[in-house]
């Protein structure tokens, strides 16, 4: 009875205390393409991925209601780095769902102008307001909207004491008038009640220190990787020291059990099973702090991610080729920074197309056959096999008119009409490639029976093509597998090498499309096509997570489109829209949604490519 009446007095009085709308609250998923757009309409950098922000203490005062609840103490408020621009994952500010839509409109709006302003938070943030209405007058409505409601949310001033008063009426007057030049924020005894029209004050940045467990050529010594725990909202997060064993021990006697939000170093030895109520501690945590002990524990997926000794690995071909990668930090191409291994897989034998595939292979290699180059009669030629009876008749009409042309193209000739191109397809041979698409086939899977299709059907065209995998364990070690280079027909040993692909480690793309462009450069064909296959994005294990990567793959495609190289991407990433248009433009990709489609659909893209 105890607990239903605190369960019933909890709920009466959290509802009472909220200063929120539930019914009207409009999600991040929603409004993610949305702001992205205006966003980046608006001036804002396109390797900005958009991101849910983190709860954050604000340290305003509250509700006497609020203090007795225990609510109103965090806030999501947006803000910009430089890997993201963070947004509430859920905005319910307002008693209208339509303004709730604008306010994520107007955060993206504003954080795309608060770059080329300084001061402090609130001159910041007015003079980004006054420049984004100034450059985009067609924002002025919306914005009106959005600080008259939000003015009647705001506490009173004769409420407050003097120095939290003056502050709150300088918030309200750049609320209402955002200027260039906005006085400063007069100090207080307490933070003023957050605005979420601008930014955050003082975002949770993360720090520009690295762990030596980042370094980029520090060996990878742990084998185990635990099970992924998603939660609906995003944790901050904290790095500290490991505990010492000889200290850190909270004592206390029950009558007076008391607890604490702060890191307390217990020496709590590591458990060998996985804690299954580890999403609702989470939940119960405001940071989550992480140290790093060097012990390894169990895990219910583990990854060998070391290298395996030369001996039993593919054979290496050289000694690696250095590559260029793009700094977008330094805005500069640091020279010989990667180094590419080609490698020929090891144990791949002569090997036939397997037997679920042949049926398929048969009709699309009897579809690509009608884009075979065949024997066609070229009219108007300067010389040939015989007249061209129309040119004559032109001819002749053209000199009795008085027309006297200085040569006449007067023969028709039988020849062959030829395809003048070369493409060459990279497949992603990714660790992310070892999931399953089903109960029967992996990811993994699935490319090659792309690949072996898609062979097949471009023997039928007689076109020059090239099939190579890729995979990559930091910036020296950036695996290019060959299977099948343009000089080689599709014989039983380039079938052998696809039958042998397996997942391999990360996703250092940059470099790949770099190399796979010098191929195609020396090709001689007038049309180069680059069909990159992947089922994720860059990624490796030091710096090149993150925007890093993306800004570095964005520019091999650009230096391969200036070598006359035309990239084309396929993937089955279902999060590809954020990222791939950036990379690729908006018409250079596709998104096949069902993997298992993946087969049939690559040989066609290639006959719509270049049909």
């Amino acid at each position: 009875m105890e607990e239903q009446v605190g369960a019933f007095w909890h709920r009466l009085v959290t509802r009472a205390a909220r200063r929120e709308y539930p019914h009207a609250a409009v999600s991040l998923e929603e409004m993610r393409q949305s702001a992205a757009l205006m966003f980046r309409a608006l001036g804002g950098e396109g390797g900005l991925r958009v991101e849910a922000a983190t709860e954050t203490a604000h340290g305003a005062r509250r509700s006497f209601l609020q203090r007795i609840a225990g609510s109103g103490q965090q806030v999501e408020l947006a803000w910009r780095d430089e890997e993201t621009l963070r947004l509430p994952a859920r905005i319910a500010w307002f008693e209208e769902r339509e303004l709730n839509r604008q306010l994520y409109l107007w955060l993206a709006a504003l954080a795309a102008g608060s770059e080329r302003c300084s001061g402090d938070w609130l001159q910041q943030n007015a003079a980004a307001s006054a420049s984004v209405l100034r450059a985009w007058s067609g924002l002025a409505g919306r914005y009106r909207r959005l600080v008259e409601a939000h003015l009647q949310q705001r506490p009173d001033p004769q409420t407050l004491r003097a120095d939290e008063a003056l502050q709150e009426q300088r918030i309200r007057q750049c609320l209402r008038e955002p200027s260039m030049d906005a006085p400063a924020l007069p100090q207080a005894g307490r933070p003023p009640w957050p605005v979420p029209l601008w930014l955050h004050p003082s975002p949770p940045l993360m720090t520009a220190e690295r762990s030596a467990c980042d370094d980029d050529d520090e060996d990878e010594n742990d084998e185990s990787h635990s099970e992924q725990v998603e939660t609906e909202k995003r944790r901050r997060g904290e790095r500290v020291d490991d505990p010492d064993g000889r200290s850190g021990l909270l004592a206390f006697r029950l009558e007076s059990l008391f607890t604490r939000a702060e890191y307390v170093s217990v020496d709590r030895p590591t458990e060998e099973d996985e804690d299954q109520k580890a999403k609702a501690a989470i939940e119960d945590l405001d940071v989550l702090s992480m140290a790093r002990d060097g012990k390894r524990t169990a895990a219910r997926l583990r990854f060998d991610l070391d290298l395996p000794p030369r001996e039993n690995d593919d054979v290496y071909l050289g000694e690696g080729i250095p590559l260029p990668e793009w700094d977008f930090r330094r805005q500069t191409l640091l020279p010989d920074h990667c180094r590419l291994q080609p490698m020929l897989a090891r144990d791949a034998g002569p090997a036939v197309l397997p037997e679920h595939l042949r049926v398929r292979a048969r009709r699309l290699r009897s579809l690509f056959e009608m884009l075979k180059p065949r024997r066609v009669w070229l009219n108007a030629q300067p010389d040939g096999s015989e007249l061209d009876i129309n040119a004559v008749i032109d001819h002749v009409t053209d000199r009795m008119r008085g027309i006297r042309a200085a040569e006449a193209d007067m023969f028709r000739s039988f020849r062959n009409a030829e395809r003048d191109l070369s493409c060459l397809l990279l497949a992603d041979l990714s660790l992310s490639t070892d999931s399953h698409v089903n109960n029967e086939q992996r990811v993994i899977d699935v490319i090659r029976d792309s690949l072996f299709l898609f062979s097949e059907a471009l023997s039928g065209t007689g076109d020059r093509f090239a099939l190579y995998g890729f995979s990559s364990r930091r910036r020296n070690h950036v695996r290019f597998h060959t299977l099948k280079t343009f000089n080689e027909s599709c014989s039983p040993d380039v079938m052998g090498r696809i039958q042998a692909i397996k997942p391999g480690y990360y996703t250092r793309m940059g470099t790949a499309i770099r190399y796979s462009a010098r191929l195609l450069e020396k090709e001689s064909s007038s049309q180069k096509l680059l069909l990159i296959l992947t089922d994720g994005k860059p990624n490796d294990l030091d710096k090149y997570e993150g925007r890093y990567g993306i800004e570095d793959t964005r520019a091999a495609i650009r230096e391969a489109v200036k070598q006359g190289v035309q990239p084309f991407c396929v993937t089955i990433d279902d999060k590809a829209r954020d990222y791939l248009p950036y990379l690729f433009g908006s018409a250079s990709y596709m998104l096949v949604r069902n993997a298992r489609e993946l087969p049939a659909k690559l040989p066609l893209l290639y006959a719509r490519l270049t049909g």
